[in-house]
């Protein structure tokens, strides 16, 4: 387990819950023969959610059980799941034909109902979390409570079709507040009007069927991909040839003092903190491979009204980033910032979409690697943490199926900079990881101690020794 900030993450694997008596929540028959029953919609799936189906299916017919579920503790159920659309629908989804979205038309009849499995080990509880049903079922989202004599643990397990990262805010604040609210005897709170992810689903295939190669966000992405290739760019260290499952590492990167001289240094240089990360894994990637210009791809949330920060769903885009490599960290971080500051539109435009404009580029065969930063003293999560999580004992759990992909995971938090790299589990993925991790903290290091006219290290593998001349 990696304690980030105030909230433990880790492979559910690591969980370890003292074994207690279980009440799992399950759609009730009634509600299962609805969701069967229920009509065709026109909403369209997200491009995030028609991706996140197609690998399901893809990797189900390769023999490989991919990442699906988002495990946090917390409560209160059915007047979640009626309050989000995002669990309003189902998918039909075979040979890869057409996705079809069936929605429950009244969400008043989505009742889930309490079953008591009893004493169950730790093992136990594992499995029934892991157990959560595949995203081509209705149903892949379960609860449960483990009852112990003084306290309970209250187990949340979402499958990603429905929601991102930013759940951890929209949801927790929602289902906590409440259940604070109603066992200390006070009325339902009263939240805002929760947007609608249908809407943005139908609002998304508007304007992506609007572009044409010729729309200034596709050529833009379109360069990017050739500069790598045809495809996206890849982890530039080894990382094994079989797809297995993910395990995660952790490091500090910088103490609460160096945080603060690693921002000034980016201030200084004309950048932001986020500037910053990106020139460090610029810098990085230079010195253990020689690269002169990096490549990378920064996942950000999309949301963009008030209502869609209340919403639930999968909003997530991407950036492109190119960053060519400067003499030193200023001249790299301004760069870095110029880079992702010009491409945040194009986080609008999925990248399958691209594909299917330019069919002549390809996805990559392993994913490419993700470069996630997290700021956690800007709102909405610095409200969270403040708030809410002090005593809650909140942890979040990944299922490590995630085959064969590298996620970088920057995170800014009050008293340090954290870093976590889900990566393949195997010996030459951990050994390359380890190189990575250990260069990431010694670049930000360096840039805390000199500032902005740190000068990154020349990559040795790149040195040629020199020949003499003879005379």
């Amino acid at each position: 387990m990696v304690l980030v900030g105030k909230v433990e993450v880790g492979p559910i694997h690591d969980w370890v819950p003292a074994a207690g008596s279980v009440v799992g929540w399950h759609a009730s028959p009634a509600s299962l023969e609805k969701a069967r029953q229920a009509p065709t919609s026109a909403v369209p799936a997200s491009y995030q959610q028609a991706q996140h189906l197609r690998r399901f299916c893809e990797n189900a017919a390769r023999g490989i059980d991919m990442s699906r579920l988002l495990t946090a503790m917390t409560h209160v159920i059915n007047a979640h799941l009626r309050r989000h659309d995002a669990y309003h629908s189902w998918f039909e989804y075979e040979n890869a034909g057409p996705i079809v979205r069936r929605t429950i038309c009244e969400p008043a009849g989505i009742k889930f109902v309490p079953i008591k499995h009893g004493e169950m080990t730790s093992a136990e509880v594992r499995s029934l979390a892991l157990g959560t049903p595949n995203p081509l079922h209705w149903d892949s989202f379960r609860f449960m409570i483990i009852q112990r004599a003084d306290h309970f643990t209250f187990c949340l397990c979402v499958d990603h079709l429905h929601i991102d990262a930013m759940f951890v805010g929209v949801g927790f604040m929602e289902i906590h507040m409440m259940y604070t609210a109603l066992v200390a005897g006070g009325a339902p709170l009263r939240l805002p009007t929760a947007g609608s992810y249908d809407d943005y689903c139908v609002r998304q295939h508007r304007e992506l069927s609007a572009l044409t190669l010729e729309s200034p966000q596709v050529r833009a992405w379109v360069e990017f991909f050739e500069n790598n290739n045809g495809t996206l760019p890849e982890f530039r260290l080894p990382l094994g040839d079989e797809p297995v499952p993910c395990d995660m590492m952790s490091t500090q990167l910088l103490d609460e003092r160096q945080t603060a001289r690693f921002e000034s240094a980016c201030l200084a240089s004309g950048a932001r903190f986020s500037g910053g990360v990106f020139a460090c894994a610029a810098l990085v990637e230079h010195e253990l491979t020689g690269t002169e210009t990096y490549y990378g791809i920064i996942p950000v949330d999309t949301r963009s009204t008030q209502a869609e920060l209340m919403t639930t769903g999968w909003f997530v885009g991407f950036v492109p980033l190119s960053v060519p490599i400067a003499p030193s960290f200023g001249d790299t971080a301004r760069a870095a910032q110029a880079s992702f500051d010009s491409g945040k539109d194009l986080a609008k435009v999925p990248i399958e979409r691209i594909v299917e404009l330019a069919p002549w580029l390809r996805m990559p065969q392993r994913g490419a690697p993700l470069l996630f930063f997290l700021d956690a003293g800007v709102p909405p999560l610095s409200a969270l943490v403040n708030s809410h999580l002090d005593g809650v004992n909140a942890r979040l759990y990944h299922d490590g199926r995630i085959p064969s992909q590298v996620a970088i995971r920057v995170n800014r938090l009050e008293n340090e900079t954290h870093m976590i790299v889900l990566f393949p589990n195997n010996p030459v993925a951990r050994e390359s990881v380890t190189r990575y991790m250990s260069a990431m903290k010694s670049v930000c290091v360096r840039v805390a101690d000199r500032g902005g006219a740190m000068k990154p290290r020349r990559n040795r593998a790149q040195i040629q020794p020199q020949l003499a001349c003879p005379t």
